[in-house]
């Protein structure tokens, strides 16, 4: 009996691991909220790593966080380190492109607790006195991911925190 058990359990696992090869080979996270203010207020605080503590989804979680700024004081080459409890982890963005009060693009290095490299995208576009501003992480989903997301959604985990950090834009932004 304890054999027959075993069995099942060794095929069920295999079954869960072949069916993580079918997944999708990289994952796409995205939020959006209109903000009553122009812009250039938006898209300079999204530029400028130095506001990101305003309105970042993650302070909160490590109050004692470590942070550094490097490179450029904002725009392509400005770089934010962080170094925080379970909660946050570690790890080190660069904004690579920026299109003025339009989009501003992200090289995202997580180092802690796992290892990840993504893009995050901020979009701006106006619609009458609103700005509506776009959040969106994309990257490649390798198989350890893959499997992950069979029991973990990616979107629900990280799109409540792109929620509320969008609602801290908002409510920075709007003052």
């Amino acid at each position: 009996m304890v054999k027959k058990i075993l069995l099942g359990l060794l095929v069920a696992v295999a079954l869960i691991l072949v069916f993580a090869l079918t997944r999708p080979d990289a994952f796409r996270v995205e939020r959006s909220i209109a903000i009553k203010a122009d812009p250039a207020k938006v898209f300079a605080l999204l530029n400028d790593f130095h506001y990101f503590g305003k309105w970042s989804p993650w302070d909160a979680l490590d109050p004692a966080m470590k942070v550094s700024h490097s490179g450029a004081a904002s725009g392509p080459g400005a770089v934010y380190e962080w170094s925080g409890n379970d909660a946050v982890g570690a790890g080190r963005m660069e904004i690579l492109k920026t299109v003025p009060n339009s989009q501003v693009t992200v090289k995202l290095d997580f180092l802690q607790p796992f290892e990840g490299h993504n893009t995050s995208e901020y979009t701006l576009s106006t619609n009458g006195d609103a700005t509506t501003v776009t959040w969106a992480m994309f990257g490649p989903s390798p198989y350890v991911s893959k499997v992950m997301g069979l029991f973990v959604s990616m979107d629900s985990m990280i799109g409540k925190d792109f929620e509320r950090g969008l609602a801290q834009l908002k409510a920075v932004a709007e003052k």
